[in-house]
């Protein structure tokens, strides 16, 4: 009867983490064609960070303007970033419009997500919906994805507000940050 209890306590110890990243610090990559939209994502994403505790840095603070940020998988910065607190990439992307959609298993390794560009904007016209992928790494592995459903939007600036208002709300439910 212990052996059934302590299986069962072990079960619900597992599966009350399942789905879920701790995160205490991240350097925050937007992977968009346009660098307005990089900026503004980045940005948004380390305010939102920074007022709940976690300690962000925007790729754009890494790299120089223009720089590729394939430089990333340089161990000198990858070190340089260890020594300052960051262990974790948190990569940010569209996945797709007006549709529901689950985050991709493709990309295994930091060197992939660098590698890959995006495809979609970060607004399109007509569409009423966009889905963020959110994409965590650490120790270049991917350690969880995710994505992010933003609905009734109309324009740029729209897009950019429910991205705003919907993530602290997904942090709290999905993420360990609260």
């Amino acid at each position: 009867m212990n052996k059934l209890v302590f299986v069962f306590f072990l079960l619900t110890l597992y599966f009350t983490n399942y789905g879920q990243v701790s995160l205490k610090n991240a350097v925050i990559i937007g992977q968009f064609d346009k660098p307005e939209d990089r900026y503004v994502i980045e940005a948004s994403v380390t305010e939102i960070f920074t007022q709940i505790g976690i300690k962000a840095i925007p790729l754009q603070n890494i790299i120089k303007q223009g720089e590729s940020p394939i430089v990333l998988i340089q161990d000198s910065l990858q070190n340089a970033l260890k020594i300052k607190g960051f262990d974790t990439y948190l990569f940010i992307n569209v996945r797709g419009y007006d549709r529901t959609f689950k985050p991709s298993f493709s990309l295994n390794n930091l060197e992939e997500a660098m590698d890959m560009a995006s495809i979609y904007k970060l607004y399109r016209d007509e569409s009423t919906s966009v889905s963020f992928e959110f994409t965590f790494f650490r120790n270049n592995v991917v350690v969880y994805r995710d994505i992010l459903k933003c609905t009734n939007i109309s324009d740029r600036d729209s897009t950019i507000k429910r991205f705003k208002k919907k993530l602290p709300k997904r942090m709290k439910k999905k993420w360990k940050v609260y």
